[in-house]
């Protein structure tokens, strides 16, 4: 009976657990931690979609079971979304689903389609669901690299002719999470043409299309005609509302996918609270000045980390979107690695990051900044960080000395 779990027993040790203990141990005694580790808006829910969530709470009845596929307002509200900001056209029957956040649908979708030993390709570094989902399933991770340029579409070919079993899917992820990157309709028209070719799935997230800073807004996939035939994309509230802990997102385009999707959900919950769905929709149909707020107040966040790291010596690329800065280990600490350097960075400046190893092996050479303190907490950690990189020589060496976090 000791043995362990065979779906666990997959799954390696949980990289960031090392940080968020000494994060702990570090306020349980007092220090005050500058926290950039989890992407986690600080910023209140907007005001209106508050207000209709207590408004319709207010009625009976709507505290009962909900729709495991989401009510048919917010399904609705979905496909208005998509045909306002992406011209794109979705019957709210059978080409949309609502989800407990994206992660949620991601989890349930691996489920649902991955037969054992299915063949998945996962860019890395990516978002850990998008790996971690279809090896829960009892899937296989074909890894390919994280840019939306001709070294991903390489890579996909090369899986294609020489994975065995062939590909059954390929995560896309743009904006990225972790590394801020931003695709384009030209490399969505290539990955879309390839894959409806070799008759692989797409599943796209999108989960910070409304987090962008610079350039034209972000594209959808299920933008590039034929799509449909192929692709499935995820979004969400929870960075463009600030409504992360709601948990309330979406999955949309093959009705194939969709629909194994919603049996999956159906044997599993009854759906988001009613409210919750009822706000949602308020918040898609409704006044989206607040998205436009939020994505401004990430912005300046983002001017004020770049610049204060630059002049602090830390050169770290300005990302043209999400709420993460994705930012290259300073060269004195590269050979630490990832955790190593987030461990020290804690211990010595204060200030808290996930280790980009998080996000995969070849995350390990960066460290993932979330843009969640204001303003004024964001130019102490510059000038915490702008210290600690001027005792870079005498913290490496206590850091020889003694293991850090220990």
């Amino acid at each position: 009976m000791e043995q362990e779990f065979y779906r666990v027993k997959r799954l390696p040790p949980y990289v960031f657990a090392a940080v968020n203990a000494m994060k702990a141990r570090a306020r349980a005694a007092g220090e005050d931690i500058i926290d950039f580790g989890m992407g986690n808006p600080d910023q209140p829910t907007p005001a209106h979609i508050v207000d209709k969530l207590c408004e319709s709470a207010r009625n009976p009845r709507a505290h009962r079971y909900s729709m495991s596929r989401g009510i048919p307002g917010l399904r609705k509200a979905l496909a208005g979304y998509y045909e306002r900001r992406f011209g794109v056209t979705l019957d709210p029957e059978t080409e949309a689903v609502v989800t407990l956040g994206s992660k949620e649908g991601l989890a349930n979708l691996a489920m649902a389609m991955t037969s054992p030993g299915d063949v998945v390709l996962v860019p890395n570094p990516s978002y850990p669901i998008h790996a971690f989902g279809f090896i829960i399933a009892g899937g296989a991770i074909r890894q390919v690299p994280a840019a939306p340029d001709q070294s991903f579409l390489e890579a996909m070919d090369r899986a294609v002719r020489h994975s065995i079993p062939k590909p059954v899917a390929v995560i896309l992820n743009f904006p990225s999470n972790p590394t801020a990157r931003v695709a384009d309709l030209d490399f969505y028209r290539e990955v879309v043409a390839f894959c409806r070719k070799h008759e692989v799935y797409i599943l796209s997230d999108i989960a910070y299309a409304e987090i962008y800073f610079d350039g034209n807004p972000p594209p959808s996939v299920l933008q590039v005609p034929g799509a449909k035939d192929i692709a499935i994309e995820f979004s969400s509230l929870s960075k463009s509302y600030n409504m992360p802990g709601w948990r309330i997102g979406f999955a949309a385009g093959n009705p194939r996918l969709v629909a194994a999707l919603a049996r999956i959900k159906s044997y599993l919950d009854y759906g988001a609270f009613t409210p919750v769905q009822v706000a949602a929709s308020a918040a898609l149909n409704g006044p989206q000045d607040c998205v436009e707020e939020i994505r401004t107040l990430y912005r300046e966040r983002r001017d004020v980390l770049i610049e204060g790291l630059a002049q602090a010596g830390w050169e770290v690329p300005s990302p043209p979107a999400t709420m993460f800065a994705w930012a290259p280990i300073p060269s004195a600490f590269a050979h630490l690695g990832s955790l190593e350097f987030s461990k020290l960075l804690l211990s010595e400046a204060s200030v808290a990051v996930a280790p980009g190893l998080g996000f995969g092996e070849y995350g390990d050479t960066h460290v993932r900044i979330a843009l969640v303190e204001n303003k004024h907490r964001i130019r102490q950690a510059v000038r915490n960080i702008k210290s600690f990189l001027s005792r870079g020589d005498a913290v490496l060496a206590d850091a020889d000395a003694k293991p850090v976090g220990k």
